[in-house]
């Protein structure tokens, strides 16, 4: 989609947004309006209203607007004085409105805009009239807090989408059925792989033994990749004095995201938001020279935000969360080329899942930032540098940039089309600034390091979440927490069926058995609800020529195999291919 064709869609769902407030408003007359944005997937408006919009409501709302649009009433955009918006909107009896007019500052000018008896307080920009919004539809409601600040007013929020034809509509409503079906949040309570703290600790997640084994050979897989391209092990403390976050500039920058300090002896502690101030600690103590350079330190470091309740969802967004995080520490004429190295490091580790398609972003330099014109250009000109010479595509993203340096950001697409922004890799000047970081140059003269700050996951909860999603539970036979489980038909198929067992185990294959006296059929059926790539299943003909019977979670079934060469061949397949066998370390 274009530029323009994007600027096009956001009118057409701003101006849908508008038609739901007025559809709301002609049904509901003393419900109170907040914001209506359009957002990525479609638009909202939130509304306080004495009890809660129910489906039926919805229904009614939707018709309403249908007819309001086809009424092709003009959107007509007027500016007003603030006295003129306040005395409009204190007739209204919009409080929320009253309040964003004495948010505006003194010298901005005020536009409201009309459709009928409509008129909105807003900015725009808004189609011509409510015909030109082919095709609508409602989804959702849910609770939201007036300017997501939870001691404000609870709101009601109500979703809808619309696009330029019902077939891109249609289109769209086929994709959000199969988002449902994917969803991980209920998946991960069918399979067992993690629970939140719903109400002993919003936002912090269970991880359950069966995504616990996922997790594990996720990190197993980190830390194999990161030993073959040099990277340093380090762990750091969760919490630390206030006077790092502040030195570090987090406090002053983030502190609204941040929980509250706790103090100790009469000292201010706080949990750690970020690894990076740990690792240029730690960098301090080690480097001396330019021989030490570069210095690569990765850490699977826990750390907490503040999300506020209203944006917690499932696994994607939540308030204790692990980075796969490193720090690479540089000369500036290395800095290209540890760039280079670390695109590397992201193509295998994200396409080891599947991770293909992708979408390069350079982000340049924000209206508000730190640092040299001629440090930007140089840090700038490597993340070119080092994507022109990877042969990696890239959109520029301008402006995008975080305050103290130029990035990279890579969005992947999943197996139903969706992207999701996983690797990031952003050059600092600032930190090492700020903590005064050095070392000596060839020529013994003291110079500042760079400082590249890179994800490849982002977090291991989030990109949990995804990979979730992505395979639909149905996680490969490496990935999978239980790769095999053993049948028997009857009771006297129980020893063999242990005696594979037990292979299986000191083989380091994530196995279990199912020794009930179930009829097979079923306990395939629970197999398969349960997502177990493999099943092996005996009876009396395997028993007496030491064969099994192989049958997938899709239905496939082998003919009877050797047990040896079965075997044989199952462990070869149960490992990533970059998992030696050091790292496997399910027998230690």
């Amino acid at each position: 989609m274009t530029e323009k064709e994007t600027r096009s869609l956001k009118a057409l769902r701003h101006s849908a947004a508008h038609t739901l407030a007025q559809a709301v408003k002609k049904l509901y007359p003393t419900a109170q309006v907040g914001v209506g944005p359009a957002t990525e997937e479609g638009f909202y408006y939130d509304f306080r209203y004495e009890r809660p919009f129910t489906p039926e409501d919805l229904e009614r709302i939707e018709a309403e607007m249908k007819s309001l649009i086809r009424s092709r009433l003009p959107i007509i955009r007027k500016p007003v004085s603030r006295p003129d918006a306040e005395e409009l909107f204190r007739k209204r009896n919009e409080p929320f409105k009253l309040e964003l007019i004495q948010g505006i500052p003194d010298e901005a000018e005020i536009t409201v805009y009309e459709q009928g008896e409509f008129v909105d307080l807003c900015r725009g920009p808004h189609v011509e009239s409510t015909g030109d919004i082919p095709a609508v539809k409602l989804l959702s409601t849910s609770g939201a807090y007036w300017k997501g600040i939870e001691s404000n007013p609870s709101l009601q929020r109500i979703y809808g989408t619309a696009f330029e034809s019902e077939a891109e509509l249609e289109a769209f409503l086929k994709m959000q059925e199969e988002i449902q079906r994917r969803d991980h949040r209920k998946l991960g309570r069918e399979l067992g792989l993690f629970r939140t703290l719903d109400e002993k600790g919003a936002g912090l997640v269970l991880w359950l033994p069966k995504g616990s084994q996922i997790r594990r050979t996720l990190e197993d897989l980190w830390k194999v990749l990161h030993d073959r391209h040099g990277y340093r092990y380090v762990y750091t403390p969760h919490i630390a004095r206030l006077d790092l976050w502040i030195q570090s500039g987090h406090w002053d920058y983030y502190q609204d995201s941040m929980f509250r300090p706790m103090e100790t002896e009469g000292t201010a502690y706080e949990l750690k938001p970020m690894n990076c101030p740990f690792h240029i600690l730690i960098f301090r103590e080690s480097v001396q020279s330019y021989r030490d350079l570069p210095i690569r330190l990765a850490e699977l470091g826990t750390v907490y935000r503040y999300e506020r309740s209203g944006t917690l969802h499932g696994l994607m967004r939540v308030r204790g969360f692990t980075q796969d995080d490193a720090h690479v520490f540089c000369k500036p004429e290395d800095l290209s080329g540890e760039i280079r190295q670390v695109l590397g490091l992201v193509d295998q580790m994200v396409g080891r899942f599947g991770f293909t398609d992708r979408t390069v972003f350079l982000s340049t330099r924000p209206e508000k930032s730190v640092g040299t014109d001629e440090n930007w250009e140089m840090a700038t000109e490597a993340l070119r540098t080092a994507l022109e010479e990877s042969g990696i595509p890239y959109e520029v993203d301008p402006g995008e940039g975080v305050f103290y340096g130029p990035k990279i950001d890579i969005k992947f697409h999943d197996a139903i089309g969706r992207a999701w922004q996983l690797s990031t890799i952003q050059v600092d000047f600032n930190l090492p600034e700020k903590f005064d970081l050095t070392y000596r140059n060839a020529s013994g003269e003291i110079q500042r390091p760079i400082m590249i700050h890179r994800a490849l996951f982002g977090s291991i909860e989030r990109f949990f979440g995804i990979l979730i999603e992505h395979y639909m539970g149905a996680f490969p036979l490496w990935l999978a927490p239980e790769q095999v489980r053993i049948m028997t038909i009857a009771d006297r198929h129980i020893p063999y069926g242990q005696e594979l067992l037990e292979r299986m185990k000191e083989m380091g294959i994530r196995a279990e058995g199912d020794f009930r006296n179930e009829k097979v059929g079923f306990k395939i059926r629970e197999a398969q609800m349960e997502k177990v790539p493999e099943m092996w299943i005996v009876g009396d003909r395997e028993v007496e020529e030491k064969r099994v019977s192989i049958r997938s979670r899709e239905g496939q079934k082998q003919d009877l195999c050797p047990v040896d060469s079965a075997l044989s061949d199952l462990s070869a397949r149960c490992w990533a291919p970059e998992m030696a066998p050091r790292t496997r370390g399910y027998n230690d």
